[in-house]
């Protein structure tokens, strides 16, 4: 069947469709995915109240293309203290963060309590807080460290009050890009596998591609079959979230830098390949607020939050370091013509703004 013709009548793509897919010029590929995504969501764009925190940048393990890790490119190190985090939470949920997004670098100077007592005591002092925390790479390198299986990881993320996982770790499944840019990192069978045992425990994901950086577009479609796969098992996925490559401050040379359209035809295609995820996320913070609100119109329904602060890839190009205020946030979709929806962890609609 001609590729057109099963855009219109909604078939599922193949890989090679995928590919052909940034064959199209902009304006017909974005019209496809602006109209999934209108009948999905009409003009609703998703965002939540959240703050990032990243208690320690000592890791041990080393990617081309990362400048958080102190390891490499960032020479100031630090762990912080369990009185440090929650005072960082405090203050996160005074100022109306609905959700925790808790990820870390991969520290083998610190005990499995650091990381998992941050979440208990957190739980204990604000019981209605969303954790979101630990990557499928941060559970591969805590069970490898602890000489765990990921089941035991998972069961304990469970009893300590984690309650959805992020999608971070994902990069590229391509196994020898991964070698080259982030060797010895979780695989992507296990990335899939370790996502797979948290949605058989009733949990829910996020699931994320690095791209823009040395993967073919075929490499990314690939991955978005990958996904697509697992979710038609598991259902267990609520988000993707294609991010772009941040060229600053890493070992990663990257030359051909993807243009903007390259981007916005990323987030198109992964609309139209991801036909069981329910939402695709503009992360503001890798693509830029000026692109993430084009992107609405290329199948985008979600552009994350207000973040409060963020220090992985701002520290690599991104300007995001200091998150941004809600009434900015919020004027801004609906000054492009989008209806501004809060949303919790989970996609239930709290209000309209």
């Amino acid at each position: 069947m001609d590729l057109i013709e099963k855009l219109k009548n909604s078939e599922r793509l193949t890989l090679e469709d995928g590919v052909k897919l940034y064959e199209l010029d902009i304006y017909t590929l974005g019209e496809f995915a602006d109209k999934k995504r209108c009948e999905l969501y009409s003009y609703k764009t998703y965002f939540n109240i959240n703050r990032h925190i990243n208690p320690t940048n000592v890791c041990k393990d080393i990617c081309k293309f990362c400048g958080f890790s102190a390891n490499r490119k960032n020479p100031n190190s630090y762990t912080m203290s369990l009185d440090e985090v929650l005072k960082i939470s405090k203050n996160a949920i005074e100022n109306g963060a609905k959700e925790l997004h808790i990820v870390s670098a991969h520290n083998d100077k610190v005990s499995l309590d650091w990381y998992f007592n941050m979440f208990k005591e957190i739980k204990k002092l604000y019981p209605n807080i969303h954790i979101k925390a630990l990557t499928a790479a941060e559970i591969d390198f805590l069970a490898k460290e602890h000489n765990l299986s990921y089941e035991s990881v998972i069961d304990k993320m469970v009893e300590y009050g984690v309650d959805s996982m992020p999608g971070g770790g994902a990069e590229i499944f391509n196994e020898s890009v991964r070698d080259f840019i982030c060797k010895g990192k979780v695989s992507s069978e296990n990335w899939l596998k370790i996502h797979k045992l948290w949605h058989q425990k009733n949990r829910q994901s996020n699931a994320t591609m690095l791209f823009g950086h040395i993967e073919e577009r075929k490499h990314r479609v690939e991955h978005m079959i990958r996904l697509r796969e697992l979710q038609d098992e598991t259902n267990g996925f609520n988000a993707f979230i294609p991010l772009v490559y941040q060229r600053e401050n890493n070992y990663l040379k990257v030359e051909n830098f993807p243009t903007g359209q390259e981007i916005l035809k990323t987030y198109a295609i992964s609309r139209l390949v991801l036909d069981n995820i329910p939402h695709i996320k503009a992360y503001w913070v890798t693509s830029s607020i000026n692109l993430a609100l084009v992107a609405q119109e290329f199948g985008a329904d979600d552009l994350d939050g207000t973040i409060q602060k963020e220090s992985i890839n701002s520290i690599v190009g991104a300007k995001s370091a200091n998150g941004m205020y809600l009434n900015e946030f919020v004027n801004l979709i609906k000054d492009s013509n989008f209806r501004a929806i809060e949303r919790d962890s989970l996609y239930n609609e709290i209000k309209e703004h």
